[in-house]
């Protein structure tokens, strides 16, 4: 593939190609922290924004699925868009497909049509699909040694829109309410504002293309860090789809219930709020650390540590589902020890693969990833409702086995090899 194909120069230095490294980390990580304060924003208000069209507490929890099916219908054909023509393409469309989804969802609040507001929120999960494959076009132009952390930052930087998103909501509230928009419609403004900019960053900032470019190195230095193997590791490739999906499954279906179990204990809002921000913080906040223990330990090792996370906490739950305290600290446990696994399995995906397949193989991924949480979350209530909190967060743990009997294989199998 010629310099001109590719879409990047014809030559460029070590120097050069770190440079454009570090100008695409810096666009990917601005447009994840715009495009995370507007979807923390609407999504937040979803579901009391769906309740007050509908007329119907019962259709509040489609917000949350409908965002999810979005983030698995676009995951693919993001991932071949960015296969044939590049990540700015793929991130900025899926920019731009949120911003309309916000647009849907406005004019859906404003003539009060429930279904129109749901397409907007299938929409709206297409910035979920973009957060997703964003982590991995950090790693385009990594060096191998540096893949864990380099795609870790980018999911840390979720943390900073994840915080801000929800406390936009009163805001966006009274600047919708001064302009003559229905309640909570106005966290809608916030969204559109933020895609479109996130957008602007993307086209302008992944400039060379850091997947071209790495494609087009990949071609002629098949011996660069860039390249990647040239025979896909399959066994690889299994281990951290499988580790990061059934992680994913794990934590939504525990997280999703917390808040009926808490509130029907009689727990107060002000506590869930508390609760779930414990946990969001563990989701994100500590992803450079297993970055580099990725980096440094290994990827298998670093999956491992984040089951033992996952186990610990939800044996926890089910032996304190009665203590809002020891639900507060198995749910914040959750979420570290999903973090551990997103980065770790992330990353294994990422280098089992060369970079001809790599992104087709990474929405691959991202595909099992979303339909995973969406199966847990809808099983999570049918269980809740047989067998409790604690035995939910036991049943869980079946999920986690399956994990740790993968790794045991993959390390099994690697010894024998060699």
């Amino acid at each position: 593939m010629t310099g001109a194909a590719s879409g990047v120069p014809e030559e460029l230095s070590e120097s050069e190609i770190a440079r454009v490294r570090g100008r695409s980390r810096a666009a990917i990580i601005a447009g994840q922290v715009l495009a995370g304060i507007g979807m923390g924003s609407t999504l937040s208000a979803g579901a009391l924004l769906i309740t007050q069209v509908s007329g119907s507490e019962t259709l509040s929890g489609m917000a949350a699925t409908m965002s999810t099916i979005g983030a698995a219908v676009a995951a693919v054909p993001l991932a071949t868009l960015a296969a044939r023509r590049g990540r700015a393409p793929a991130l900025t469309t899926g920019a731009l497909l949120a911003a309309f989804g916000a647009v849907v969802g406005l004019v859906a609040a404003v003539l009060g049509w429930t279904l129109l507001l749901l397409a907007g929120i299938v929409l709206l999960g297409v910035g979920t699909a973009v957060n997703l494959q964003a982590r991995f076009a950090a790693t385009d132009l990594s060096e191998p040694g540096r893949r864990g952390r380099d795609l870790a930052v980018v999911v840390w930087s979720t943390t900073l829109g994840a915080v801000l998103g929800p406390n936009l909501i009163g805001p966006g509230d009274a600047v919708g309410q001064a302009i003559g928009l229905p309640p909570l419609a106005g966290a809608y403004l916030f969204t559109i504002a933020a895609q479109l900019v996130a957008a602007v960053v993307y086209l302008v900032g992944l400039r060379p293309d850091p997947l071209r470019l790495a494609t087009r190195i990949g071609l002629e230095r098949p011996a660069s860090p860039e390249a990647a193997s040239r025979t896909a590791d399959v066994g690889g490739i299994a281990t951290g789809m499988i580790s990061t999906s059934l992680s994913h499954a794990t934590m939504v279906s525990v997280m999703a219930m917390t808040p009926v179990h808490l509130v029907g204990h009689g727990a107060g809002l002000e506590l869930v709020g508390l609760t779930i921000s414990l946990h969001v913080l563990g989701m994100y906040a500590l992803s450079p650390l297993w970055g580099l223990l990725a980096d440094r330990v290994g990827r298998e090792a670093t999956i491992a540590i984040g089951q033992v996370l996952l186990l610990g906490a939800l044996l926890l739950l089910a032996a304190g589902a009665e203590s809002e305290l020891w639900v507060a600290v198995g749910l914040f446990l959750i979420g570290v020890g999903w973090s551990a696994a997103s980065v770790a399995g992330s990353t294994l995906v990422t280098e089992s693969v060369d970079v001809l397949g790599r992104a087709r193989i990474q929405g691959r991924a991202d595909l099992l990833m979303s339909t995973a949480g969406a199966l847990g979350g809808g099983a999570a209530g049918l269980v809740l409702a047989r067998l409790g909190y604690g035995g939910l967060a036991l049943a869980a743990t079946g999920l986690v086995a399956v994990v740790l009997l993968t790794l045991v294989v993959r390390v099994s199998r690697r010894r024998a090899a060699a």
